[in-house]
């Protein structure tokens, strides 16, 4: 494998030019604050409520996929945020949809997709925002859930082993490097599925997890390193693919339908990995975290410097660059 074009292929990538862009954001809210009581730059905002969470998350579709893809993209409302919801360990409650569109026959497929999602998935659409005097489609859903206890993109720490779960049985939408495991799945496989997340953060071993995004799986790993203020070395080599696919299209392109990175200490990961397996789920140890804040991928000997946090900030969100992790970190095996 070529590491050093993996490498600059993440780096250049679509996805992470899109996640630099939240850095502004960030610093023009004036929200890049770890230690805040709601932190930024979790695939959740996590209030607490209680004797657990509230958690509340809201996705932006591209225009050229709600207009290539518009039943799909319905679909992925609900979809992609329930996911949000389960990698913070928590349960969806209900979401809520504004879309715009050029008269309201453009928009009915959109809404029927988001429609047979929520049946699907057996999250309820309980209301939103609707024109039909748009001169393109627009789209966008907000979800609410609640979480026991948290999974979150803060807690990884140096010598967790990072696992990398993915449904393959699926396939990808025609132009687009969505990977599609969900909408022709059974109803209840699916939520059971998704179940494991919460079970496993409820049960203490699990504490830090993301939802694999646009990004890609090493896009989104850069998210939950830089929140964590730690860093990694992975092996591309064992992270479980698709027959015939390049890595670089499903480590740096792919949203799956159901995709998640954990970072599990060492005594956890057997225990984790099981739940997945029982499912019929892809889980696989991938990496481990350090302390050092670099992303560095590693093929037998050949090892490069994919990220370094020292340098470069993605996401503008996490401890500042000259805060660091002391703990000892494990050497990583996948065998």
């Amino acid at each position: 494998m070529d590491l050093a074009a993996l490498a600059q292929g993440l780096r250049d990538s679509r996805g992470i030019a899109h996640k630099r862009d939240i850095a502004e954001v960030v610093s023009i809210l004036g929200i890049a604050d770890p230690q805040a009581v709601i932190a930024v730059g979790d695939d959740c905002a996590a209030i607490a409520d209680g004797n657990g969470y509230l958690l509340l998350a809201i996705e932006g579709f591209l225009n050229e996929f709600v207009a290539a893809e518009p039943y799909f993209a319905g679909w992925c409302g609900v979809m992609v945020n329930a996911s949000d919801i389960y990698a913070m360990g928590g349960r969806p409650l209900a979401v809520v949809d504004a879309l715009w569109s050029d008269g309201a026959g453009r928009g009915k497929p959109i809404l029927e997709g988001l429609s047979a999602a929520a049946r699907t998935y057996g999250v309820p659409v309980v209301g939103g925002h609707s024109n039909a005097r748009c001169e393109r489609e627009q789209f966008s859903v907000a979800i609410l859930g609640r979480a026991k206890r948290l999974l979150s993109s803060f807690e990884a720490r140096p010598g967790d082993v990072l696992l990398a779960v993915t449904d393959l049985r699926g396939q990808y939408r025609e132009h687009f490097s969505n990977w599609d495991a969900s909408s022709g799945a059974d109803a209840q496989r699916l939520r059971g599925d998704l179940e494991l997340l919460p079970l496993i953060a409820e049960a203490g071993l699990c504490c830090a997890a993301k939802d694999i995004s646009q990004a890609g799986l090493l896009g989104t790993l850069l998210m939950l390193l830089e929140c964590s203020g730690i860093g990694a070395t992975v092996e591309p080599s064992a992270v479980p693919m698709p027959p015939d696919v390049s890595a670089a299209r499903w480590l740096l392109h792919t949203f799956p339908s159901y995709g998640f990175l954990l970072a599990v200490p060492p005594a956890n990961v057997a225990a984790v990995m099981s739940r997945f397996a029982a499912r019929d789920l892809t889980c696989a140890a991938i990496g481990v975290c350090e302390a050092r804040r670099q992303l560095r991928l590693r093929d037998g000997q050949q090892e490069v410097v994919a990220w370094d946090f020292q340098q470069d900030a993605l996401i503008g969100c996490g401890p500042p660059a000259s805060a660091s992790h002391t703990t000892a970190v494990t050497e990583f095996s996948h065998a």
